[in-house]
């Protein structure tokens, strides 16, 4: 059931949901919107209805118009996103604390707002939230490399993680950056858009977690750790079976201060033409 619901008193019958529906499953009935029972099952949860009607007439899936975050007067400018934007740095130095736990539950809770493809939201979120954690985890991925390394040895094109393993012993984290805290978004091989949803939702913890302070690095070595070079490690993280690798992205405190935008240009820009 969609628990579509109109307030007939507040809806000025401007049609915008009906209009804005993507699967065309809202109609019109005695200048009311309805759900055309035929169609139903149609229904992608998007929430467009409940976003585009302007009095906060319209429900749906029970969700209380009044409980959403009002846009009018409260979407940043241009110039702050363009700061934000291009503010943003790949962070390799870390404080060793703790993100606040109120920041984290915020955090993802937007993260987890992010769009997939036809709205499938099936992505598997799985988040590192204690340094101590981070640091066992750490430690099993380094050793682990190690005892590969000493048996079968390493997947062709990830023998510089004998490197890495080494360097480690030295005390340099280069595959983790060490960094407290660990984010890693996968999602079902059946799901519409697999390998791009993830990245998209990284990129909203991304640029939120810039705006809490927080610094972020989008992490290869990471990835391939738990992927080529450690691959049980993912059903040992509690990655599903019938997931994609994803990617991961590490963050915490940055131990590192930045001042100044960066200056890029250089990247191809084609404009087409008729």
């Amino acid at each position: 059931m969609l628990q579509f619901t109109i307030n007939e008193e507040a809806c000025v019958r401007c049609g915008e949901c009906v209009k804005d529906c993507p699967m065309g499953i809202i109609g019109m009935r005695d200048d009311v919107p309805f759900i055309l029972p035929e169609k139903e099952e149609a229904c992608l949860r998007c929430q467009h209805c409940l976003t585009v009607c302007p009095t906060a007439a319209l429900s749906i899936l029970g969700k209380n118009p009044a409980d959403s975050l009002p846009l009018r007067g409260n979407m940043p400018t241009p110039d702050q996103m363009e700061t934000l934007l291009r503010g943003r740095r790949s962070v390799r130095r870390y404080k060793q604390k703790n993100v606040d736990r109120d920041v984290l539950t915020r955090l993802m809770d937007i993260t987890r707002s992010a769009p997939t493809g036809k709205n499938n939201l099936r992505l598997h979120f799985l988040l590192i939230d204690d340094m101590a954690v981070m640091d066992s985890i750490r430690s099993e991925v380094y050793e682990g490399i190690l005892q590969r390394m000493a048996a079968e040895g390493l997947p062709e094109g990830m023998e510089f993680f004998g490197t890495l393993a080494k360097l480690w012993g030295r005390g340099m984290d280069i595959v983790f950056r060490g960094a407290p805290h660990l984010l890693w978004v996968t999602a079902p091989e059946d799901s519409p858009c697999p390998e791009s949803d993830p990245y998209i939702a990284l990129s909203y913890f991304e640029l939120m977690a810039a705006s809490f302070g927080l610094g972020t690095v989008w992490c290869g070595f990471a990835k391939w750790a738990f992927s080529s070079v450690l691959p049980h490690m993912k059903a040992r993280l509690g990655v599903p079976e019938n997931h994609t690798n994803g990617y991961v992205m590490m963050f915490g405190h940055p131990d590192v201060r930045y001042h100044r935008t960066v200056q890029r240009t250089e990247q191809t820009l084609h404009v087409v033409t008729l």
